[in-house]
């Protein structure tokens, strides 16, 4: 009886830690919501699909727990008291660890502070080296409409030229981003993301420095599937 108890014990424990091991612990605080529902979200397959829900009535904090068996993104949505679906939703990218999102009702996916996952301080640092392509590709199309305007072909044919370098510098600094973050699950999002439709070299060259446990991830697996199909399409 005694090596019974001890048997079922153990089992237990192992479930437990198991559990602990892929759980998200997600508290946060939207500052000024007095009554709301708070909708965690994630897509499955192409479905956005709510997970997980939260009543705020008085007490604007929340806390979600959700097993994450693979680190991916997710989306926090918030439906007000009179039923109303707030068109802001914050993105951020989920895996078991204790994550902590701030924010207000006012602005509420512009004043979202997110901290606590590895992949979504990576996926900040990427943003930040990607807002001077972005900035310089609106100057380009603000010089390009200005030259189509005043009839400037050459121009606009000059521009056009300066864009798609700047896309494929875009594209080649994404893929060294990659690289440099093969142990992360960000790495083949941004391949899915944001190169996807990049030569099928380059995604081969991120998928293949990846580690293998972020080949098993969720975007890894899809990264390979993706690469296949691609391949397949243009033999």
């Amino acid at each position: 009886m005694k090596y019974l108890f001890s048997l079922l014990t153990i089992f237990f424990l192992v479930v437990s830690c198991s559990k602990s091991d892929k759980e998200m612990h997600l508290t946060g605080h939207v500052k000024g919501l007095k009554k709301g529902t708070l909708l965690l979200q994630k897509f499955e397959d192409t479905i956005l699909t709510t997970v997980d829900s939260v009543q705020v009535n008085g007490d604007s904090s929340f806390e979600f727990s959700e097993e994450i068996n693979s680190p991916e993104i997710y989306y926090l949505y918030l439906r007000l008291k009179d039923g109303t679906l707030i068109d802001d939703r914050i993105t951020f990218f989920a895996e078991p660890s204790e994550i902590t999102i701030n924010t207000t009702l006012k602005s509420f996916e512009l004043d979202a502070k997110i901290t606590g996952s590895k992949n979504e301080d990576a996926l900040n640092d990427y943003k930040k080296l990607m807002k001077r392509y972005s900035d310089k590709n609106l100057d380009h199309i603000e010089s390009g409409l200005k030259a189509l305007q005043e009839g400037n072909d050459s121009l606009v044919s000059a521009i056009e030229g300066q864009r798609s370098s700047l896309k494929a510098s875009k594209y080649f600094m994404t893929v060294n981003f990659a690289i440099n973050h093969k142990e992360y699950e960000l790495a083949p999002y941004l391949a899915l993301t944001e190169i996807y439709d990049a030569n099928p070299k380059y995604l081969d060259t991120v998928y293949n420095t990846l580690t293998p446990k972020i080949k098993d991830s969720k975007y890894g697996t899809a990264l390979e599937s993706y690469i296949k199909e691609v391949k397949k399409e243009k033999n």
